[in-house]
């Protein structure tokens, strides 16, 4: 059984009936906070839900309810309406540019210690001096292949790295206010988004249109987010960490 926990207006969840056991029973959640799970009609207090799970040491004097055993905690931010508020595609093609920009720097400075200036004349000499186009390319390319494979590992460790940080984002996607997360909200972990960059690949040679779909798919995900199991979403990573989080009274009222 899947059950839903409204607190500040909000509604937290689905959670597993299990963890809201523990939790109860922990003190993370409280006795007092409203549930709801398919099947009722309204919402009830978790003391109501799950009685088998209440402290049984009477109530101090004057005290209709029993302390937590431990200090409130945050529940885990994974609200519908969280879930649901998914990055737009221009917003990920702006913070795809930015990222862009600063590999762009990055790699021009390891480019010096690669020779990449004087092959870059060298290529642009044979153009002039009546070399086609491709086969001039395919001679910058053969001498500068080093320069090639290490710029494309670095740039897949880099995406990989940072969205599987706790940052959750590239230094773009950070800077644009979006994360990349499980299908669940949660952090994904770094074999994952060593498959979702590699799997861009996929998306660009079946001429891009694998990352035209997030402008029309209903969850915004891009070809290589359904191969991953990824949604990208508005919000920074730490704005679901660490924002304080307190026990609300049988008031208000939440809908399912």
């Amino acid at each position: 059984m899947e059950i839903w926990i409204g607190r500040n207006g909000e509604r937290h969840g689905p959670y597993k009936e299990e963890d809201v056991r523990q939790w109860l029973r922990s003190g993370q959640v409280s006795r007092d906070d409203l549930a709801w799970h398919e099947g009722l009609a309204d919402w009830q207090p978790l003391s109501v839900l799950f009685p088998d799970e209440m402290p049984s040491a009477a109530p101090a004097a004057g005290n209709p309810y029993s302390a937590p055993a431990a200090p409130m905690q945050n529940l885990p931010q994974t609200t519908a309406a969280a879930l649901e508020d998914h990055a737009g595609f221009w917003k990920r093609v702006a913070a795809y540019i930015l990222d862009a920009i600063l590999l762009y720097i990055v790699f021009r400075v390891i480019g010096t210690f690669f020779g990449m200036s004087a092959a870059q004349e060298a290529m642009k000499q044979e153009m002039l001096g009546g070399t086609p186009f491709m086969q001039a390319y395919e001679h910058f390319y053969s001498g500068m292949w080093a320069y090639t494979l290490l710029t494309t590992v670095l740039t897949w460790l880099y995406f990989a790295f940072c969205e599987s940080s706790v940052w959750q984002a590239t230094v773009g996607k950070l800077a644009l206010g979006i994360r990349v997360t499980d299908m669940q909200g949660a952090r994904i972990g770094f074999p994952r988004a060593l498959g979702r960059y590699l799997a861009k690949y996929i998306s660009a040679i079946i001429l891009c249109i694998g990352f035209i779909m997030v402008a029309f798919t209903r969850r915004k995900q891009g070809l290589h987010d359904l191969i991953a199991g990824t949604l990208v979403l508005n919000g920074r990573a730490s704005e679901f960490k660490d924002a304080p989080v307190k026990p609300t009274a049988n008031g208000g009222s939440f809908s399912a």
